[in-house]
């Protein structure tokens, strides 16, 4: 697979085909194809009907899809850079300055000048300008960025209201429905193009953290990231974010983020500009095959409960081991991803509907959604004395820091953050993302800990220690 971000990231249903189609089977088709009680999905029922027009959706849309162009600097080093042969005759080369431009798309979602578009988009930029539909060019700031989502909220300032794009947050989505994307793909100007829903709540891409996708095979292109994807009452579905693609083309797989999440990021960029995910304080595992059956179900369905983060949200409602969460406010969840992409788009004292299967009971219990404990940011301490982890910046885990790093909510313990140049935890072979497990044979849960055990073996020559590692445990006894 070759998922392109890229770094600035078709025409109607075949119309003669349905025409002929709807000529042959007229009498039945309103019930069986159309369904009862949803017209609004009938295929056409004349050629007039086909030769319908997206033209007014695209008039009232196109305007609030707007060009982000983005400048940064880079330095490029030589390749002998550091060679001691090259160096010795023509001395050190400076790293040359060179510029990098970056395309993509925006929406405007705010008439006060408020856009979405996608991090990857704007990242590491020193200039943004956006082009508006009436081609006025804008300086931009950045609000917010989300590396985890892969949103970036900017503003620009204009003295009139701006078009917008509404978000559609019915959930009344469907696979099958027809789509717009409206964006900018290889510069060559705002362009649209055509297509379906072709799945929802894709979480298995690996794209971001919160992976929750519509998949449309709308052509999406380079350029196109940041752009909108627009249902057929003109609002936002969603933001297009990636393409699958071997060549860098569209190959009919394109993913856009919903704009459930979208309009969490705008919310905390237009409020105090900081960014809070609720979270259940569970974690969750899939019902597999023999899981089912052996809670009786007919099929696999549903997220498992194996653990409760002690007086979380979860274990405050009443969730327990081994319950089944079927779904959030009504919306079926088969996987972890599809909970946490729920919550995450509360706001902190939202409360939530989770339905759920215990021993073979249906129930609902009302979760109210609430940070995770402890400090984002973490409390930062370089190690000293005497050890092997002197000069070792450690962090103590919480779910809080966790949720923000992309690490396992319930780790606990001591991470290492950073090691000092030619400090002994340098010398030791330390390395960021170290966790801390145990010293002097005792285990060490947090700051309080591991210096108490540096404190009492201060004169010590041999020092075992136990730390994690990418997944892996090791053990060793360092001496001084």
């Amino acid at each position: 697979m070759n998922w392109k971000l890229p770094a600035v990231c078709g025409a109607l249903i075949a119309g003669l085909a349905l025409a002929a189609f709807a000529a042959n089977s007229a009498g039945t088709q309103d019930e069986t194809l159309a369904g009862a009680g949803a017209p609004e999905r009938a295929l056409p029922q004349s050629r007039a009907e086909v030769q319908l027009s997206f033209a007014p959706i695209v008039r009232e849309a196109a305007p609030a899809v707007v060009n982000v162009y983005s400048r940064r600097v880079v330095a490029q080093r030589s390749p002998f850079a550091g060679d001691p042969f090259f160096e010795r005759f023509f001395g050190q080369q400076a790293p040359r300055q060179r510029e990098v431009n970056s395309l993509g798309s925006g929406v405007i979602v705010d008439p006060s000048g408020v856009i979405v578009t996608n991090n990857h988009v704007v990242a590491n930029a020193q200039e943004l300008r956006v082009v508006l539909y009436d081609r006025r060019e804008l300086e931009a700031e950045v609000l917010l960025t989300d590396e985890r989502t892969d949103l970036a909220i900017l503003r620009v300032r204009t003295p009139d209201p701006l078009p917008v794009l509404p978000f559609d947050l019915s959930g009344a989505a469907e696979v099958g429905d027809l789509v717009l994307a409206i964006g900018n793909p290889f510069g060559v100007g705002q362009t649209v193009t055509s297509g379906i829903i072709s799945a929802l709540a894709r979480t298995d891409v690996g794209i971001t953290d919160y992976a929750f996708f519509i998949q449309t095979d709308a052509a999406i292109n380079p350029g196109n990231s940041g752009g909108a994807l627009v249902t057929m009452n003109g609002e936002l579905l969603g933001i297009n974010t990636a393409i699958f693609s071997r060549s860098g083309g569209s190959q009919g797989i394109g993913f856009a983020i919903p704009a459930e999440m979208v309009r969490s990021v705008v919310a905390a960029a237009t409020g105090d500009g900081e960014l809070v995910r609720p979270w259940l304080g569970a974690r969750l595992q899939p019902v597999t095959s023999d899981i089912a059956q052996s809670m009786g179900f007919d099929r696999p369905r549903g997220a498992l409960v194996a653990d409760i983060y002690p007086q979380g949200p979860a274990d405050r409602a009443g969730l327990r081991r081994g319950d089944v969460i079927l779904s959030v406010d009504g919306a079926e969840t088969n996987n972890e991803a599809a909970v946490r992409f729920r919550f995450a788009t509360r706001s902190v004292g939202d409360e939530a509907r989770v339905q759920v299967m215990r021993n073979g009971d249906e129930r609902t219990l009302t979760v109210t959604a609430d940070a995770p404990p402890g400090d984002r940011e973490g409390e930062r301490t370089v190690l000293a004395g005497r050890n092997p982890l002197q000069g070792a910046e450690v962090v103590e885990l919480s779910p809080a820091f966790n949720e923000a790093n992309g690490l396992d909510p319930f780790l606990e313990g001591l991470i290492v953050t950073a090691v000092q140049r030619r400090s002994a935890a340098d010398f030791f072979g330390f390395q960021p993302g170290d966790r801390v497990l145990e010293l002097n044979g005792r285990a060490v849960r947090n700051l309080r800990e591991i210096e108490r055990e540096l404190a009492r073996n201060d004169d010590a020559r041999e020092w075992p220690i136990e730390i994690e590692r990418r997944g892996e445990r090791f053990a060793r006894t360092l001496r001084l």
